[in-house]
C-alpha cells in the first residue's frame, strides 16, 4: 500500500521559512513513529509567477487534485502590488480553493494557557478556549454574479451579488454538524436573517438538515450579534458555521482572542475522494509577512499546527495530531519563544528554525 501523498506548496515571504520546519516534522514521523509521506513540492503564488507568469501553473493545479493533502505557507508581497488583478498571487490561492472545490473552512481558535496573557482580552475571558468557526469557502459574495464596477447614469457603481443554494448550505451545515459531534456536541449557526433572503434560506437548510443530528444543541445567531459575543464571552461557543463574508470577518476577529496570528492553523476540506479522504489543503492563517522574510524571525508554529490538522482530518491520525499539539504546548510552557510571543514576561528567545528544533525534541520526549 502506497504512503499518503502531500503537495507542498511554499509560497512566498516567510512561507519557505515556516515550511522548512513543517519539513522536519513531517521527517522525524517517518523515522520515530513509522508513518511516511510520499511528499513533492511546487510553486504558489508570487514564486510562480517569477517563473510561470501565473500564480498558479496548470501542471501545479493538477497535482494539486491527485494528492492527498495540500500543504501551503503564504502568498503575496508588495514586489507584486503591480500586477493585474488576474495573475496577483493571492489569484493561486483562490484558483486552488475553487477548483479543489473546498468548500468548508475549519479555522480554529486555541488559546493556549502559556500565551492567555497576550489576547487583548483579559485572561479569564480566553484562558482555554478552544472554538472552532466552519466558513463557507465557495460560494457566497465573494463568487456570486452579477459582480464588477459598472457605469449608472453619471457615476459608477459597484457590485457585487451574495447568491447561495440549497444544496451549498447544506453541505458547509453537513460538515459543521459532524465536526460537532467529534467536539461538544454544541453548533451555533450564524447570519443575518433578519436583513437578508440569503440569510432566511441559511438558516432554514441549518436547521433542516440539524434534524439528522439530534444529539446536537443548535442555535441560531445573527451575524453582527456573534461578533460581539465573541469579544464579549467567546467560550459560550464551540462550533460556528458561517458564511463566507462573515465567516471571514468572524475568524479574524476570534483569531485575535488568542493573541497571535502566528499561532493560527487553518483547513479547507472538500467532497470525499475515490480513498475516502475528503480532498483538503492546509495553511496557517497568517500572511507572508514579507517585512520579517529570509531573517528567521517567523513563527512556525501556525504552520506546523495546520499539518496537525492534516494528522487529524485527512490521515485519520487523530492521536499523532494530538501528540504534536502537546509537544507544542510544551515548548511554550517552558517559555520557548519567537519574536511575536516576546511579552512583558520575557522568555527563551528563539529562531524560526530553533522552534522547529525544541518542538522536535518535544516530540521525543513524548515517545
Amino acid at each position: 500500500m502506497s504512503n499518503p501523498s502531500i503537495l507542498i506548496l511554499p509560497g512566498d515571504g516567510i512561507g519557505p521559512e515556516v515550511m522548512a520546519e513543517v519539513r522536519k516534522v513531517i521527517d522525524w514521523y517517518g523515522a520515530k513513529r513509522d508513518l511516511a509521506f510520499d511528499v513533492s513540492e511546487d510553486l504558489v503564488g508570487g514564486a510562480a509567477y517569477d517563473k510561470h507568469g501565473v500564480p498558479l501553473a496548470d501542471e501545479t493545479m493538477a497535482k494539486a487534485q491527485e494528492v492527498d493533502a495540500v500543504l501551503l505557507g503564504a502568498v503575496g508581497g508588495p514586489k507584486y502590488d503591480v500586477l493585474d488583478f488576474s495573475v496577483k498571487p493571492e489569484r493561486g490561492l483562490l484558483r486552488l480553493r475553487k477548483e479543489m472545490d473546498l468548500f468548508a473552512n475549519l479555522r480554529p481558535a486555541q488559546c493556549f494557557d502559556a500565551l492567555a496573557d497576550f489576547s487583548s482580552l483579559k485572561k479569564d475571558v480566553v484562558a482555554g478556549l478552544d472554538i472552532m468557526i466552519v466558513r463557507e469557502l465557495t460560494s457566497g459574495v465573494y463568487f456570486g454574479e452579477p459582480r464588477g464596477i459598472f457605469e449608472e447614469g453619471n457615476e459608477r457603481v459597484g457590485i457585487n451579488t451574495q447568491r447561495y443554494t440549497e444544496s451549498e448550505i447544506e453541505r458547509a451545515a453537513r460538515a459543521a454538524f459532524e465536526l460537532a459531534m467529534k467536539r461538544n456536541k454544541k453548533l451555533c449557526s450564524m447570519e443575518k436573517a433578519n436583513v437578508m433572503e440569503s440569510g432566511i434560506l441559511w438558516r432554514e437548510v441549518v436547521t433542516r438538515v440539524g434534524e439528522e443530528y439530534p444529539e446536537v444543541e443548535l442555535s441560531h445567531m445573527y451575524a453582527d450579534n456573534g461578533a460581539m459575543q465573541l469579544v464579549r464571552a467567546p467560550k459560550q461557543f464551540d462550533v460556528i458555521v458561517t458564511d463566507n463574508l462573515f465567516g471571514d470577518i468572524l475568524s479574524d476577529c476570534a483569531a485575535m482572542l488568542t493573541g497571535s496570528l502566528g499561532m493560527l492553523p487553518s483547513a479547507s476540506l472538500g467532497a470525499p475522494m475515490a480513498n475516502g479522504r475528503p480532498k483538503a489543503m492546509y495553511e496557517p492563517v497568517h500572511g507572508s509577512a514579507p517585512d520579517i522574510a529570509g531573517q528567521g524571525k517567523a513563527n512556525p508554529i501556525a504552520c506546523i499546527l495546520s499539518f496537525a490538522m492534516a494528522l487529524r482530518y485527512s490521515f485519520d491520525q487523530g492521536d499523532e495530531a494530538t501528540r504534536l499539539e502537546t509537544a507544542i504546548e510544551k515548548v511554550l510552557a517552558d517559555g520557548v519563544r519567537t519574536a511575536d510571543l516576546m511579552g512583558p514576561e520575557g522568555g527563551t528567545p528563539v529562531s524560526t528554525s530553533e522552534m522547529g528544533d525544541k518542538i522536535i525534541e518535544a516530540l521525543d520526549a513524548s515517545l
